[in-house]
């Protein structure tokens, strides 16, 4: 059960149900790696934030929906991985990207700043990126 105060995103992500229940989900150091292994279900899509300060050292993919993204501030360059090649697109605070279903991407900041993630987290891969440093 949803609680009626108020969250930081950054420390408990939300997993938005298809019967229209929130269920909150706190979240631990091993909460990715739970995701990945099973460990830890989301029933709908899960509603995250983070401080985005340094460039993704992965590329991500999303096989179960389409990812919104939403920049609350700062400046950042949403990378997708497509068949001609990485397309980039710049955005601004208050701005939104929509990451196609099964479309693998990365995020680049230009400015700090935060993001919120709305993801139908299902099933997510990650896959390194090679110029990572």
């Amino acid at each position: 059960m949803a609680s009626s105060t108020s969250l930081d995103l950054t420390r408990t992500y939300l997993d938005l149900q298809a019967d229209g229940k929130v269920a909150e989900i706190p979240v631990s150091e091993t909460f990715w790696q739970d995701l990945m292994s099973g460990g830890v279900r989301i029933e709908g899509r899960m509603v995250m934030a983070a401080e985005m300060t340094a460039d993704m050292r992965h590329w991500e993919m999303h096989p179960a929906g389409d990812e919104v993204l939403v920049l609350m501030n700062g400046r950042a360059i949403v990378v997708l991985e497509e068949p001609d090649g990485p397309r980039q697109i710049e955005v601004s605070a208050g701005e939104v990207v929509i990451v196609p279903r099964g479309c693998w991407h990365r995020i680049k900041v230009v400015e700090p700043g935060k993001m919120v993630f709305m993801t139908a987290g299902d099933g997510t891969e990650n896959k390194p990126f090679e110029d990572a440093v």
